[in-house]
């Protein structure tokens, strides 16, 4: 319920007044949505102080990481690189990076824009970042819990997700570039497990728990990576911490390459790379020296790469460009396997299906498409955003009434957010995905088949080879569940708990929906939000929705 600006949280009976700008609760939006299993609930929101100059929120598009500390010294949250308030990073991308529940490496990240924006120079330098050794410590703290991370203009923010407290705990700011990415490794061996991504290029790893620790405003105990663009001076767009990889990452550039670091190593160990003969072609250069740091170089493409993300087992790399290009790439064999191109524009985001059989991704053309990884091919269109799709993601928790039992997952739930401010949520059951064959004869009816095509798939198409976009009559057309309008600003991304849904616009405010029935036990489960492993989880199951509740 919102009266004059402040909303009131009709669960607990909170009243927390919306002071930052533009975060009043529109008269336009409802606190609630409703799904066939029930009513998601506005629960509270969480944003940056109020204080903070509008003018820097339009440098770059926020992004939210989640993280979940456990009681062992070992995992840490998404801090921010250094940032300036000054248009040249250019970072005019919808950029939201999901990282899956306990299972750090699965991030999904979200980047949109043109791709062309120009990035700050390689002769940009960074703010120096405070030792720990000098540091207070936060008496506070008291080492576990579920954190949010995310980016404005030239900070990182950390809420703590289980309060009801809409302002953050702690903020980390950088002086010569914003941040712009980043990602957290639940599962990280040592206290490293934030990777922050900036405009300027330079890549930071560091500790979740010693940032929180820490009562200044400055990042501490950081591995800097990339100094001062010394590899790649072009806007970092996308992180990922590579699962199972003992501490290696990827960091994908604007200038369409993708570097493999190992944190293990010396961030500041001398690397170079040839000249690439041919922009237009995937290629692989290795670094000469056993000390080198980053130990790779993978050309993807010409121009931007908007987002990346592995597969849950860390077999396959997806990436999503200015091209309008999916690509995927077997990432130990660092081959290209298959992918393919948008119905139009560019892919702004993408992200995998828990058991590594589809990939969503979105863009400029408004549709959400479902690629089957069995098949290398889109096997179905979402159609229901009415501007560019900015964000997608898997609901990992959802589990259908209709579920059979056998731990197959036969059906699937997943979201979309765009920047026409909507929240989409999607039901997908693969068995009643008709596929037209082919295409209409004049006078006459289309031939459909529901078997796969993978049997004779191989034939026809050679591994690496990339599908141009399929005609709009050929791929199976679904719409949305729900479709509510959640922000008042474009969304950025969104992220599935076991308990809720976060939305995020690109101004930086964060709204949590509870799913329905979780709002009552919210207090005795808020801990174990991220406890459970990816491969525990039950079967996902999804229906293909035939009937839509806009609100």
């Amino acid at each position: 319920m919102v009266i004059g600006g402040t909303m009131i949280n009709t669960t607990n009976g909170m009243i927390s007044s919306s002071s930052a700008p533009g975060n009043a609760q529109s008269p336009g939006l409802k606190t609630y949505f409703k799904t066939p299993e029930g009513r998601y609930k506005l629960q509270y929101e969480k944003t940056h102080p109020s204080g903070l100059l509008h003018y820097a929120h339009g440098k770059t598009v926020t992004q939210v990481t989640l993280a979940n500390l456990k009681d062992k010294p070992a995992p840490s949250t998404p801090t921010a690189p250094p940032s300036s308030f000054i248009a040249s990073s250019g970072v005019r991308s919808a950029a939201a990076r999901l990282l899956g529940a306990s299972n750090g490496s699965r991030a999904l990240s979200i980047v949109g824009g043109n791709g062309g924006s120009k990035s700050v120079s390689g002769s940009s330098r960074i703010g120096s970042l405070g030792s720990s050794s000098s540091s207070m410590i936060n008496p506070n703290f008291d080492g576990k819990g579920t954190y949010l991370v995310f980016n404005v203009g030239d900070t990182i923010f950390i809420s703590d997700l289980n309060s009801q407290d809409k302002d953050p705990i702690k903020s980390i700011h950088f002086s010569n570039s914003n941040p712009v990415c980043h990602a957290f490794d639940q599962d990280a061996k040592d206290g490293h497990d934030l990777l922050i991504g900036l405009s300027s290029g330079d890549v930071y790893s560091v500790s979740l728990r010693q940032q929180l620790q820490d009562v200044g405003k400055k990042l501490v105990g950081a591995q800097h990576y990339n100094k001062d663009g010394s590899v790649n001076n072009s806007r970092c767009t996308s992180i990922a911490w590579v699962p199972g990889g003992d501490g290696a990452f990827v960091v994908a550039h604007v200038d369409g390459n993708v570097y493999v670091y190992e944190k293990s190593k010396d961030g500041a160990g001398d690397s170079s790379f040839p000249i690439i003969k041919d922009l237009t072609l995937f290629s692989v250069a290795h670094a000469r020296y056993s000390k080198s740091n980053p130990i790779a170089r993978w050309h993807i493409c010409q121009g931007s790469i908007n987002s990346i993300t592995f597969s849950t087992d860390g077999a396959y790399l997806a990436t999503v460009g200015r091209d309008g290009y999916l690509r995927v790439f077997d990432y130990s064999r660092e081959q290209l396997v298959c992918g393919g191109k948008s119905y139009y524009g560019a892919l702004l985001c993408c992200a995998w299906s828990m058991d590594g059989k589809y990939i969503l991704t979105g863009g400029e053309d408004d549709l959400v498409q479902v690629w089957s990884m069995e098949d290398r091919k889109v096997v179905a269109w979402g159609e229901g955003h009415n501007s560019w799709v900015s964000g997608v993601t898997f609901d990992s928790y959802w589990s259908s009434p209709t579920s059979d039992g056998t731990g197959e997952t036969v059906m699937y739930r997943f979201g979309s957010v765009g920047q026409d401010t909507q929240l989409l949520l999607w039901d997908l059951e693969m068995d009643e995905i008709v596929v037209p064959l082919r295409r209409c004869p004049p006078g006459g009816s289309p031939t459909f088949s529901t078997g796969s095509q993978s049997s004779h798939w191989e034939n026809a198409v050679p591994v690496g080879t990339l599908q141009p976009a399929p005609s709009m009559r050929d791929v199976p057309k679904l719409s949305p569940v729900v479709a509510h309008r959640v922000h008042t600003e474009p969304l950025s991304g969104l992220i599935f708990t076991q308990e809720s849904v976060l939305t995020v616009c690109r101004e930086g405010h964060i709204k949590i929906w509870m799913r329905p029935g979780a709002a009552e036990s919210q207090s005795s489960n808020s801990e174990t939000i991220l406890s459970s492993s990816w491969k525990d989880k039950s079967s996902l199951s999804n229906k293909v929705g035939s009937s839509s509740h806009k609100q």
